[in-house]
Parts: C-alpha cells; sequence; structure tokens
C-alpha cells in the first residue's frame, strides 16, 4: 500500500477503484446521482488508461442485459445505478445470480419515486433485497473505495461466483470530496487475480446456461442458490481480513462503536453512521449508556454476528432509511427481529423510520430517538415503527 492522501470525489474514487481492479468490461447508462462513476470510467477507457470495453447503453434494463453476457463469456464486468434504473435492472438480476455470474455493481442508493426525487434514501435498494446478490453498505468514501476492489476479489471466488453489490448513499457520499488513501496497482494485481471462470459461453467449448426450468428441477436449483449465497459468507471474512492486513484498514459484517456497558444501542446502515457516533458521544458525556451498531454486510444476513454484538443490550433502536409500505415499517428492523426471534435474552427492538428521500437527520433526531425510546421501556407494547423530522 501506500500512504498517499488525497482529496476525491467518491464518485471518481469507486471509478478509480474499478480501474485498479482491472475490469474488462463495463456497460451503463446514466442516472443521477451515480452517473459520474460510469462518466469517470468512460473517460479512463477513453483515454486508454483501462484496457476495458465500455458499452453505452439505452436504458439500465440494457446494461445490466450487456453485463450478463460478457460475464458469462468471461469478462471481469461492472456497471453502476441508481433507483429507478436498479428497478429496470430488476429482472436481469436474478438472471445475473441465478446464472452464477459474478458481476459487481455500485448502487448510489435514491429514494423511489413518485413523487420524484432524486435524494438519498435506501428504497431503492429494499426492492432488491432478495435478489440473490451479495450486499454491503458504506459509510464513507475510503470504504466505497475499498469494497469496490474487495467486491471483485468476493463474487469471482470459485466458492463464491455470486454477484456483488457495493452499496452508498447518493449525494450523501457519491458527489462528496472525501480524503482517501490510494492503494498500489501493484497491491491490488497481487490481492485480486485476473478472472479465471469455471464455465463460459464459448463457441469451442458450447455449454447452456439459464436454460428453462421445470418445476421438478426449479426448487432445487433456488435451494442450491441460497446455499451458496449463505456460504460465501466465510469467504467475505477471508477477504476483508487478508485487505486488512494489506491496508491497515478492518471490516467486520458489523461494526460497533462505544458499546462498552451499553444497555441501549442504536443501529444503523450507510453514510449515517458517522452522525450516529457523534449523537452517542453526545449522550455519553449526559451519563446515558448508549453505543452504537453498523450493519456492512447486508446479505448474506450475518445473523450471529446480530446476535453476538446484541448480548447486554436491554434496547435496540433501529433506523431504517426505507419504510415497507404497509408492512412492519423498516425492512432492517424487521430482519433484525427475525434474527433475534427465539433468543431466549434478547432486546426489545424499537423501529424508527427517518432520513427519507434525503430529509437530513441531524445528531439531536438520534438523541430524540433514544429519549422516545427510553420512555418505552417499561411499556409492553410499542408501536411497529416510529418516524423521526415529520411535519404534521
Amino acid at each position: 500500500m501506500t500512504d498517499k492522501r488525497v482529496g476525491m470525489e467518491v464518485s471518481i474514487a469507486a471509478a478509480e477503484a474499478v480501474k485498479l481492479a482491472r475490469a474488462e468490461a463495463i456497460s451503463a447508462y446514466p442516472i443521477t446521482p451515480q452517473t459520474h462513476i460510469v462518466e469517470h470510467l468512460s473517460e479512463l477507457v477513453a483515454n486508454g488508461e483501462l484496457d476495458a470495453e465500455f458499452v453505452p447503453v439505452e436504458s439500465e434494463h440494457s446494461a445490466m442485459s450487456v453485463c450478463a453476457g460478457t460475464s458469462a463469456v468471461g469478462a471481469r464486468t461492472y456497471t453502476s445505478t441508481s433507483a429507478q434504473g436498479l428497478a429496470l435492472m430488476s429482472e436481469i438480476l436474478y438472471i445475473v445470480s441465478g446464472m452464477r455470474l459474478p458481476v459487481v455493481m455500485s448502487v448510489a442508493n435514491r429514494a423511489m419515486s413518485a413523487p420524484l426525487s432524486i435524494w438519498n434514501d435506501h428504497s431503492d435498494i429494499m426492492t432488491c433485497r432478495d435478489c440473490g446478490w451479495v450486499q454491503v453498505f458504506t459509510e464513507n468514501g475510503q470504504e466505497v473505495y475499498d469494497h469496490t476492489i474487495c467486491a471483485f476479489r468476493i463474487a469471482e471466488d470459485p466458492r463464491v461466483l455470486t454477484p456483488m453489490i457495493v452499496n452508498l448513499d447518493g449525494f450523501t457520499l457519491s458527489h462528496v470530496v472525501e480524503p482517501i488513501v490510494e492503494v498500489s496497482q501493484e497491491m491490488v494485481d497481487q490481492f485480486l487475480p485476473p478472472y479465471q471462470p469455471v464455465y463460459r459461453l464459448h463457441p469451442d467449448q458450447p455449454v447452456t446456461m439459464g436454460a428453462f426450468g421445470m418445476p421438478e428441477v426449479y426448487s432445487e436449483v433456488r435451494k442450491a442458490q441460497d446455499i451458496v449465497l449463505r456460504n460465501s459468507y466465510p469467504v467475505i471474512l477471508e477477504v476483508w481480513k487478508e485487505w486488512g492486513k494489506r491496508t491497515g484498514r478492518h471490516y467486520r459484517p458489523i461494526e460497533t462503536y462505544r458499546m462498552d456497558g451499553a444497555k441501549l444501542a442504536l443501529l444503523t446502515m450507510g453514510s449515517f453512521g458517522e452522525v450516529a457516533m457523534e449523537a452517542v458521544d453526545r449522550m455519553r458525556k449526559k451519563g446515558i449508556s448508549v453505543g452504537l451498531l453498523k450493519l456492512r454486510l447486508w446479505r448474506p444476513f450475518p445473523f450471529e454476528d446480530i446476535r453476538e454484538a446484541m448480548k447486554g443490550v436491554e434496547m435496540l433502536v433501529v433506523m431504517d432509511r426505507a419504510i415497507s409500505t404497509g408492512g412492519i415499517g423498516g425492512p432492517v428492523a424487521s430482519e433484525i427481529k427475525s434474527a433475534l426471534y427465539g433468543q431466549t435474552k434478547r432486546p426489545k427492538v424499537i423501529s424508527f423510520i427517518a432520513g427519507l428521500g434525503g430529509r437530513d437527520v441531524p445528531p439531536e433526531h438520534f438523541e430524540e430517538m433514544v429519549d422516545q425510546a427510553l420512555k418505552l421501556k417499561g411499556k409492553k407494547k410499542v408501536e411497529e415503527f416510529y418516524t423521526i423530522g415529520i411535519r404534521g
């Protein structure tokens, strides 16, 4: 590694990471706020700095379709999208994961329309949480840079061969200039070997991919896919451990902040983790025993890590940036409740919805969540979810 620290827009950092990974095929369609990623990649290819095929297409559906083809013939493949673009891709997302094609994609998370919004929340990725891709959430620009490189190593591992999504909050991260510690091409080449597909489409060695599945085989295929995704967990840890040894930056499926002696904990996902850290510091100074859990690995879901992190916690405040409309409230909170169900000792989980459509969530709002949760401590019945920052 190098100690070179540079100020860089996070979207550009993501593109530079793709360059270091020596992606061979890129196909994308511009949509705010992910456009700067693929714009920069197109410049790198046009300038000869990245030896890759860049395929501009007429839609995100076409972009993922091209990615399916390039990955199927054995090319290291990348794309990026947001919001409605991700929704338009969704048909092909299931095909790519079902065919075990290790495509890597950045999703600059953005609110879904209507009403039209270009601002950040997690409603786009929650529409695709069960699409069969490995998924991680990043907190800052350095994490976007690191996890983009790691994603290729994870997805292409013969024990995984599953596509991977790196989530970054749109605008909150994508358009912000942050200090990035760069790594060398030499180090990445040592960390990330050339992709060697197990099977690929080739006229000299014909194979069938994505064939018609009769009812007699479909269930078994889906079960096998679920097993593969769950079994990617130790490989993810292995890759992150090696990355940590090389860079000094270590990652875990769920990360903790000031959890020593905490009876109440906040749980966040994405860039608001750093805001929550500020709120935790404030509350600790006031004598409130509160800590923070930051969920990084979304799929495969880290059940045991969640349970281990909850030991000693009596109340858990989960902040979701998406709402399961007409359902139980926050999708992350519902996953957490599911993970804790059946445990003999489990914390009371309080679900909060905040930050929809780019609404600001300052440290004061996290303090308000904790204050509300403490008032609910002795009550047997609580609402399915609460909202923060809603007028009226």
